[in-house]
């Protein structure tokens, strides 16, 4: 892939993240398929990218392979 095609994931706010980045949730979501509800304000760490600019796979709470929209999603700073 070259610098051009370079995909970029931003979160709510519209800042770049990266593979790794640390983020925070800002409003309660669902998790299909369960009864777990990630709280707002959860923070997930080591966050993966997709091949899709608008989602990210992470691990929350034992539950892995977590695919989350970024749209509710907030880089953490440090």
């Amino acid at each position: 892939m070259s610098d051009d095609d370079q995909l970029i994931v931003k979160d709510c706010n519209g800042t770049q993240l990266h593979e790794g980045d640390t983020v925070h949730v800002i409003k309660d979501l669902k998790v299909k398929g369960t009864s777990s509800v990630i709280k707002q304000g959860t923070k997930i760490k080591g966050i993966r990218l997709t091949n899709n600019e608008g989602e990210i796979e992470c691990r929350v709470e034992n539950i892995k392979g977590l695919v989350l929209k970024t749209e509710f999603l907030k880089r953490v700073n440090g």
